[in-house]
């Protein structure tokens, strides 16, 4: 078994990829690199790809940030959304004022954006395809099409600490999660698949 390497030392995306990173460890990268290091883990494992491939994704200016905010703020005060309106053209993002109005769509009080939605979004946006809408974006949601899948690396941690305590044979340990915790302290940090099986404990030996 290999114990994750410094990132200093790894030579491509291919086996930067073998190895699981928390999404701070890969700001604390994209930083260190001169790379943009906002966003999601998806985004951030894709300017670190990018680098690898030798595109340079800087990071975008504040002021600039400050404008774009202040464009969507006005254009949101301007235009009522609809489903026919382009993400570009609206300013997407995920605020309240789009969960409001897909909650408006859907009939449900809390909606929450699905991992796909952000992936979508995000595509689009780097695109720039003008001809994506809202409704696109709720077709998305309901499953009806496909544009762009999320990267599900970002949630390997809590599946797997979901099916260490879900196996019974786990359950004469007094604190699963700190148990779990460890165990995939040493599966994350090598090659081996990010992923819990039954036979975990006995092989790493760590109770």
């Amino acid at each position: 078994m290999n114990n994750r390497p410094p990132f200093t030392e790894i030579k491509s995306f291919e086996e930067f990829s073998k190895y699981y990173w928390y999404r701070e460890e890969l700001q604390k990268i994209c930083r260190s690199l001169g790379i943009d290091a906002s966003g999601m883990k998806a985004d951030l494992n894709h300017n670190i790809k990018e680098y690898f491939n030798g595109n340079i994704i800087h990071p975008e200016a504040p002021d600039r940030r400050t404008r774009a905010a202040k464009n969507s703020t006005k254009s949101a005060t301007l235009t009522p959304l609809t489903l026919q309106m382009s993400l570009l053209e609206c300013n997407f993002c995920f605020s309240q004022r789009f969960r409001d109005f897909f909650s408006e769509q859907t009939g449900i009080k809390n909606f929450k954006f699905n991992v796909d939605m952000v992936a979508t979004a995000r595509k689009v946006k780097e695109t720039k395809d003008a001809s994506f809408t809202l409704g696109d974006l709720l077709d998305i949601y309901y499953g009806k099409k496909t544009y762009a899948k999320y990267d599900k690396v970002s949630l390997q941690w809590n599946k797997f600490v979901q099916d260490f305590c879900a196996d019974p044979a786990n359950d004469h340990i007094p604190n699963k999660l700190k148990v779990a915790a460890k165990l995939w302290k040493i599966v994350r940090e090598s090659t081996r698949e990010k992923v819990y099986t039954h036979n975990l404990l006995n092989e790493l030996n760590i109770l």
